[in-house]
């Protein structure tokens, strides 16, 4: 099974808490199961595969809220005007050491991807100071954006009910090229596994364009 965390930050972290009320009703932190057969998400018809990574077939996806706001570097950042491109969108905190584990492998992922199409855009959460986050991001050679949001609210907003949302710390959720959810991890992911996740988002992509759609 992939690394991950249901735990919140370190006790030097903790001050983060109180100020992150609003991320615990959007983060609930609770353990994913390694199901190795297909499972079904009920209501959501989501589907669940060996790899761990829950998919929605294309008539059934949802599109993604509100996801926008000011970036690590101070910079305006609304998901929305990524439209036409597939869009990975990764929560992660700094403190958070599965983040670290599956980060050089989102920063390659990311550099390789680009020119197919895909997007990267990270999801900081509980980490109230921007710096370490920022030393973060450039201790892995990230160079994509990462929102910040201490509070969790964009994770609120930006992934409504019956949606495939966050629910661990980290979680990979990737958006079709209509900005509609369609594919989420609740583990910690290696090169692999990320390019798996990614792959029939893309292969959409090109069956698109090829019938002029």
């Amino acid at each position: 099974m992939s690394p991950r965390t249901t735990f919140g930050p370190s006790r030097a972290a903790r001050p983060a808490l109180l100020l992150a009320g609003t991320v615990a009703a959007a983060l609930t932190l609770t353990a994913c199961g390694g199901d190795s057969d297909l499972k079904s998400g009920g209501g959501t018809n989501f589907v669940t595969g060996k790899s761990g990574v829950a998919t929605v077939p294309a008539a059934d996806r949802k599109a993604a809220g509100t996801i926008a706001g000011k970036t690590l570097e101070g910079e305006r950042l609304d998901v929305a005007d990524l439209e036409g491109k597939v869009v990975v969108l990764n929560v992660w905190g700094s403190w958070c050491g599965p983040c670290r584990a599956e980060a050089p492998h989102f920063a390659k992922v990311s550099k390789e991807l680009k020119a197919q199409g895909v997007e990267f855009v990270g999801l900081n959460v509980r980490d109230p100071n921007e710096n370490q986050a920022v030393q973060f991001e450039e201790s892995f050679g990230i160079d994509y954006p990462s929102l910040h949001d201490p509070a969790g609210k964009l994770l609120v907003n930006g992934f409504p009910k019956g949606t495939l949302n966050p629910q661990t710390i980290p979680t990979t959720i990737a958006l079709d090229r209509r900005g509609r959810i369609a594919a989420r991890s609740m583990a910690a992911l290696g090169e692999d596994k990320l390019r798996e996740m990614i792959a029939p988002l893309v292969e959409e992509k090109a069956a698109a364009k090829a019938a002029g759609q």
